[in-house]
């Protein structure tokens, strides 16, 4: 008797690793994106990504098993052809006499058509087949939920290397000016070489900080593309709004996350909806399983294999053939019992998963609100810094304070600068993954 365990591979509600790995060598041809921000990111990797293909794949072919399976519910027909030329004929003993019975050639063709009329394998399929779509199609969906959180922030991680390079660049700038300026008092006579090595050294550094990032950019890059499953010679051309972005770190902080909306949640649901029917279909294995049949037979029987197909013989039957499981030495009771610890083990996975959905959002949101007190701060402290160096600047120029003051501002403004972008690429990664304690990512 079939088993359970083979009907839920083949209507194969879990994984489908053999397919997965098939499909895993298509490729889509190469595509480019004239302008990449944000948005077009997410919706190019989601279009292109092998894993989100790979479950599309999934839900497509989790379709077309149930298809298949629900089959064996239509009448089953069947034509068997066969001839048969006995060099011997059968012999049989009657009343002490060996005789030999049949004809030399025999042909017989045969019409069969069965209906299954109870089956729990069929049945299951049935009941389950709804539930069996929706979970694959959850699984897609929490696959781009991730995707899309994980290309935002490496979007993000992006922005904020090529704003350390522009900081580097209005910095080298700068610098270059007051090395300029150092060196013609130098040249006058007015200073000393010290003013003039200190600004050459402060150039250097920050050349080096600069070439340090553009490294590190290309490979924060390669990342982002292979998250996109962008073409490896094609070039992303960034694009994003500074002040767009900067409205956008706000958030709601006195929302309560609700389980509910998170498709983890759902996922847990559906696969309860599939462990009662698991349960369902262990109980119904106490019940017989039922199927008419029915075969019309066009037998030909002669000696003469020339007038074989002269004469025919048919008989017609039908009947209904009914199974009924007696004794299986307890394993019908012993599946019932595990069938019941499973969906015990299911609602405690849904208990603990809406403790863990609590704990998420208030972690989520404590990185939030403390990224979020970091960039107000350092927002301002960037602005001060602008302002002491501008004035020190203006003051050196005039004679008042010494350079290193201004390199020492130099500094201060640059480390302003770097720790505002890093507070806010930060803060708008820490507002993804409170979204996503929220379930409010969706697709």
């Amino acid at each position: 008797m079939r088993t359970f365990k083979v009907s839920i591979v083949l209507i194969c509600f879990l994984v489908l690793p053999l397919y997965s790995k098939i499909y895993a060598q298509l490729a889509l041809p190469d595509s480019l994106l004239g302008e990449v921000s944000l948005s077009a990111a997410i919706e190019y990797a989601i279009k292109r990504h092998p894993d989100i293909r790979k479950a599309q794949l999934d839900e497509k072919i989790t379709t077309t098993r149930i298809r298949s399976i629900l089959a064996d519910w239509y009448p089953q027909v069947n034509f068997d052809f066969n001839y048969q030329h006995n060099l011997i004929l059968p012999a049989s003993v009657i009343g002490g006499n060996t005789v030999r019975f049949g004809t030399n050639n025999n042909s017989a063709a045969q019409l069969t058509a069965t209906q299954n009329i109870f089956d729990r394998d069929i049945l299951l399929a049935r009941r389950t087949s709804q539930d069996v779509q929706k979970l694959a199609g959850q699984n897609t969906s929490n696959n781009k939920i991730d995707l899309a959180v994980n290309v935002s922030k490496a979007f993000y991680d992006v922005l904020l290397t090529i704003q350390q390079i522009k900081v580097a660049e209005s910095n080298i700038t700068r610098i270059e000016r007051s090395l300029k300026d150092a060196y013609n008092q130098y040249s006058a006579g007015i200073v000393d070489k010290i003013d003039y090595k200190r600004a050459t050294i402060a150039l250097n550094n920050t050349q080096a900080a600069k070439k340090s990032n553009e490294d590190l950019l290309v490979s924060k890059l390669e990342w982002l593309k292979a998250l996109m499953n962008y073409p490896e010679k094609a070039t992303l051309q960034i694009v994003y709004d500074s002040l767009q972005m900067e409205n956008e770190i706000q958030l709601d902080t006195l929302q309560l996350p609700d389980y509910r909306s998170r498709i983890e949640y759902n996922q847990l649901l559906t696969q309860r909806s599939l462990l009662i029917s698991n349960l369902d279909y262990n109980k119904w294995a106490y019940l017989p399983s039922v199927s008419a049949f029915g075969a019309y037979n066009l037998n030909f029987l002669n000696n003469n294999l020339g007038e074989l197909y002269s004469r025919l013989y048919p008989n017609l039957f039908l009947g209904v053939r009914v199974g009924v499981p007696l004794y299986q030495g307890g394993k019908r009771k012993s599946n019932i019992s595990l069938a019941e610890m499973e969906l015990q083990r299911n609602d405690l996975d849904i208990s603990n998963f809406q403790i863990a959905v609590r704990a998420d959002y208030a972690q989520a949101l404590a990185v939030y609100k403390r990224n979020h007190t970091s960039y107000l701060t350092l927002k301002e402290n960037m602005k001060l810094a602008e302002e002491v160096y501008d004035v020190i600047q203006l003051q050196y120029r005039s004679g008042v304070k010494t350079y290193l003051e201004v390199i020492t501002s130099e500094t201060d403004l640059r480390a302003a600068q770097i720790n505002y972008y890093n507070a806010l690429y930060q803060l708008l990664a820490s507002k993804i993954d409170v979204q996503k304690a929220l379930g409010q990512i969706k697709y």
